[in-house]
């Protein structure tokens, strides 16, 4: 929560959402004015009512009436002329504000480090760049130019009263005071309120794309009344923040109900009694004040609700400009173009933290040779991951200096580094699309024909073919109509598509069948072939032919050499490691 959310408003974050509309000045300038010219004619109503009730109604002129009826007419459809460019204005102005906002915020969580999708969930995420951005969409349409319209609107009524009547006028104007105070009580009690709200709606966006994401899990271990009852407690903490909410309207527009009648309810006693008297205040006049008081105290409980929608919007914006503040992206100060790399890789002394003062890599030094095969093996936790997200700066290194061709990955222009580093991940993520656009990842330099090819010299051609459409086969959200195997394989054909300088596989067998398992090899020996690669292994019995095997063990490297090698050593970590799996696998 900011500092000043107990303030009822923040001109700071007002001007910054503001400043979205100088791009469509026109536009807003015709919302402006509409708004202006709307509140003029508005109050022209009531001073013709004013005079068609004592100039015509009063002394029987037909004529007069009818044409004061036509006058009147005329004005109702100006004001529905000008209430429509009002609507339509306003709401295009705020439409294209809100996707400029949007746009930015996206563009602005693509750069962001991994480290910062690590500690932030998705459910907040969507939230910012759906929920919040949707309501300060309501800030434009039904806030600033709303509120504008009413202002104006009830200082043209109060200049009208005084002109026509100051008692009257002062009158009505007696209850204003009382009502202004109400409402500011009441617009910063809200705030706060809608802070609460946007809290629980986080809560439960995070929640609920967790849980449907996680599905399998829990109906695997029979989570789900558990999962009922959590989702139960969340969802009721934000219907308690909406009650609230409820609770301080409820309040406050029965007061201002009742203080807009008793000041038309002192509006007709004093008028009424003046008139009785003939003092100067005719029945027209209580008609129009009765009318204008309508005007006055109408749009101030109105204002008090878009005010409301003003602070959503303020509430929104700084939770949407604090994601667009927040400075996690990766230093892309390097120049030097990753064109045509040999693909040799050197680590000096390199320590890394995904927490601080808790070190994953704790001093790794080690040198891959252009065109090398290199396996890293090790237990869970040892550091085997962390060295790919390295390489291609998906995190920053604490120190020492990782180079790709000489060259201090730093110093590479960040695009152009990635664009020669291609990752296939243990556990694949597919996009909800056609088999192809998760191969080329919508890339037009890649067509079609060259996929294909591709897809042949790795083995998995007749499998897309044998498909539904073929490669314009839908795969469904995160790849479910596929098995974990065949999920593996586009990912490898994804990876061979993109020509990478290097090339690095984590964990690709660990979770495919012995079938899959046979394909992958494959896969793996084609796309491998005179490129630098390295491959995390669970299974070292797909490591055999690796040029260096590397062995880590809690973020250090305990043992490097061939597989010949490492087994030749007595009690060595990978002897072990190996005897181990060889003696599993031999039982089962």
């Amino acid at each position: 929560m900011a500092e000043n959310s107990g303030n009822a408003f923040d001109m700071k974050i007002f001007k910054r959402l503001m400043s979205f509309a100088k791009r469509y000045k026109l536009y807003f300038f015709i919302a402006s004015s509409s708004t202006i010219l709307l509140a003029l004619f508005s109050v022209l109503s009531p001073y013709i009512l004013i005079n068609t009730v004592d100039e015509y109604i009063l002394t029987k002129d037909k004529v007069g009436l009818l044409n004061y009826s036509l006058l009147m007419l005329g004005v109702l459809l100006i004001e529905v002329l000008l209430q429509f460019t009002f609507i339509y204005f306003a709401n295009w102005v705020g439409q294209h504000i809100i996707r400029d906002i949007r746009t930015k915020i996206f563009r602005h969580i693509l750069q962001f480090k991994m480290s910062y999708f690590d500690k932030n969930s998705v459910g907040k995420l969507v939230t910012r760049v759906v929920s919040d951005i949707e309501t300060i969409a309501a800030f434009f349409s039904n806030g600033v130019f709303t509120i504008l319209s009413d202002i104006l609107k009830m200082f043209a009524v109060t200049i009208i009263m005084l002109l026509l009547n100051w008692k009257l006028a002062a009158i009505t104007l007696l209850i204003l005071p009382i009502l202004i105070y109400a409402t500011k009580l009441f617009q910063v009690a809200i705030k706060e309120t809608f802070q609460e709200v946007r809290n629980q709606v986080a809560n439960l966006n995070g929640f609920v794309q967790e849980r449907v994401t996680g599905m399998k899990i829990v109906q695997l271990f029979n989570r789900e009344n558990i999962e009922y009852q959590n989702f139960k407690e969340i969802n009721q903490k934000h219907k308690k923040a909406y009650i609230k909410a409820i609770w301080y309207y409820s309040v406050f527009f029965p007061i201002a109900e009742i203080l807009s009648s008793i000041g038309i309810g002192l509006i007709v006693w004093f008028g009424g009694g003046q008139a009785i008297k003939n003092t100067g205040i005719s029945v027209g006049m209580i008609m129009g004040f009765i009318q204008f008081a309508q005007m006055l105290f109408r749009p101030l409980r109105q204002i008090a609700d878009k005010f409301n929608q003003l602070q959503m919007g303020i509430v929104a914006g700084e939770r949407v400009f604090k994601v667009i503040d927040t400075q996690s992206t990766i230093d892309k100060n390097g120049t030097v173009l990753a064109e045509n790399l040999q693909g040799s890789i050197v680590f000096k002394n390199v320590h890394f933290s995904y927490i601080e003062g808790e070190e994953v890599l704790k001093g790794i030094s080690l040198s891959v040779n252009s065109g090398q095969t290199i396996a890293i093996v090790g237990a869970t936790g040892a550091g085997k991951s962390t060295i790919i997200n390295l390489i291609n700066r998906f995190y920053e290194i604490d120190s020492g200096t990782i180079e790709v061709d000489g060259v201090s990955v730093s110093n590479y222009d960040l695009e152009s580094l990635r664009d020669q580093v291609a990752i296939v991940l243990q556990d694949v993520f597919l996009f909800s699309d056609s088999i192809l656009n998760n191969i080329t990842l919508k890339n037009t330099s890649i067509p079609l024909d060259d996929v294909k090819e591709a897809a042949k010299k790795i083995g998995i051609h007749e499998f897309i073919e044998s498909l539904p459409d073929g490669y314009h086969y839908n795969v469904k959200e995160r790849g479910a109509m596929l098995s974990s195997g065949q999920r593996q394989l586009i990912a490898f054909l994804r990876a061979y598509v993109s020509k990478p300088s290097i090339l690095i596989l984590d964990e690709a067998t660990s979770s495919v069948d012995s079938h899959s398992e046979k394909m992958i090899q494959y896969a793996t020996e084609t796309i491998t072939k005179g490129r630098t690669s390295i491959v995390i292994a669970h299974r070292l019995a797909t490591i055999k032919q690796a040029d260096k095997i590397i062995v880590m063990d809690k973020g250090l490297i305990v043992e490097q050499g061939s597989h010949e090698v490492l087994l030749q050593k007595d009690s060595g970590y990978y002897k072990n490691l190996y005897e181990k799996q060889f003696s599993a696998e031999k039982v089962s």
